[in-house]
């Protein structure tokens, strides 16, 4: 991976650019939801702080996935990056006497990552100059998230404490103007050339002809819903802050170490995971499936804890399979996916993830205010057990199917933007 930055200047820019903004985003999680529960002491609030990074991207992606296939992708992430920093500043005008700027801005900041995240996973593939590279850039990519989780979480809680809740909103404007700069060394277009008269923006019809592709393919169809069965565990995720303070007697630092924790594993994940799946979309199918209860299982022994310590090293185990998931579906995808409907898919790939997310965080909220957070984590772990059972049941044909094709057809015809030869296989 190493070498693929040296070599490649393109992917070397997008990557440091999204190392940078990944930085700034979880600086702001902790102080923002230091505030919050400080402010309220409402664990239900402090949920919607969560909700707030994620309900916005769903609402966006309509519009976000249109613009992704049909503008410049370089020139998106830039503008969109430069937008990000505005609202950014704008959580400066937050207090703990007047917190709603905080959902306001942060909710602008996370609709317009609708438009980002899309970006940079469709425009990946066309980067990376051979299927080593984009295996390679993927892994790279997916354990970035989550070693900038750590870094940026547990630095971010330290940072906050010591400097105060408004220098971690300041490093995060910051973040994404560095990160502006960054994509602008970017110089091999991040798509396909497209036919005169695609740019026209018709974001019902463009969405529709998405999902008509998806269900055409199940093997797409397959990977989109595996990021969702790991979001119905992954709401309990908003409650992390709550653990630490409400059961451990922490302040932010240790909603830092919880979610450096997380970060860790996240970062992690698709390193082992790549291990296993080299390319086979069976084995990377199935990984999604065991990943979630893994997921599942560690999460409900992190609940009852008795150490803030031993719930950390816990959350670090569970989200191995959580990085794992992450990663090995959005590369599944950019196998899968012809460049003219790419980014549309990873659209609708990242509205799944984010409505899914905004309900079962704000569901977390509500039970936790009823029965507390320790069984709130243990309801969500389980119904996140019985996703990933459900999953590896419906997707056996696929895996079967994708295991007897193999991996090295499917990934040559979805490159070349073939048609559907492979979808029709699958169905067999």
């Amino acid at each position: 991976m190493i070498r693929l930055l040296r070599s490649n200047p393109d992917l070397r820019a997008l990557f440091f650019g999204q190392v940078i903004s990944f930085m700034g985003d979880w600086f702001t999680f902790v102080a923002l939801t230091g505030i919050i529960k400080e402010a309220t002491d409402s664990e239900f609030l402090v949920s919607l702080a969560y909700v707030s990074f994620t309900l916005p991207a769903f609402l966006a992606t309509p519009v976000s996935g249109s613009m992704v296939d049909r503008f410049d992708r370089r020139r998106l992430v830039i503008v969109v990056s430069m937008l990000q920093a505005v609202a950014a500043v704008g959580l400066l005008t937050a207090t703990t006497a007047r917190v709603w700027p905080l959902f306001v801005f942060q909710g602008a900041i996370s609709a317009l990552a609708a438009v980002v995240k899309p970006a940079i996973d469709a425009g990946v593939p066309n980067l990376a100059r051979s299927p080593e590279e984009l295996r390679a850039a993927n892994v790279l990519f997916g354990s970035t998230w989550g070693v900038m989780l750590a870094v940026g979480a547990a630095v971010g809680g330290a940072f906050s404490e010591t400097f105060g809740r408004q220098a971690a909103f300041i490093a995060d404007a910051a973040s994404f103007v560095i990160a502006v700069g960054l994509f602008a060394l970017i110089r091999r277009p991040m798509q396909e050339a497209r036919a005169a008269g695609t740019r026209s923006i018709r974001p019902f019809a463009d969405m529709s002809e998405a999902i008509r592709y998806a269900r055409e393919d199940k093997a797409v169809l397959a990977l989109l819903a595996s990021k969702g069965t790991f979001a119905i565990g992954a709401g309990t995720v908003s409650q992390l802050p709550v653990l630490a303070t409400a059961v451990y007697g922490w302040k932010d630092g240790g909603t830092g170490l919880l979610f450096g924790a997380r970060g860790v594993g996240t970062g992690l994940g698709p390193l082992i995971a790549a291990r296993f799946t080299k390319g086979d979309l069976s084995k990377v199918l199935r990984i999604c499936g065991l990943a979630g209860i893994a997921f599942s299982i560690c999460y409900l022994a992190a609940a009852w804890s008795p150490t803030i310590f031993m719930a950390a090293a816990l959350i670090g185990v569970a989200h191995l399979g959580g990085g794992a998931q992450w990663t090995l579906s959005t590369y599944g995808l950019q196998l899968r996916t012809p460049d003219h409907i790419r980014g549309r898919v990873m659209a609708g790939d990242y509205a799944i993830l984010t409505l899914t997310l905004s309900v079962t965080a704000m569901a977390a909220g509500l039970l936790a205010e009823l029965a507390g957070v320790r069984w709130t984590i243990t309801a969500f772990a389980g119904a996140a057990a019985f996703a990933g059972f459900a999953y590896l049941l419906l997707t056996r044909g696929v895996v079967t199917s994708a295991a007897k094709l193999g991996a090295g057809d499917a990934v040559d015809n979805r490159r070349q933007g073939g048609p559907h030869a492979t979808a029709r296989e699958l169905d067999r």
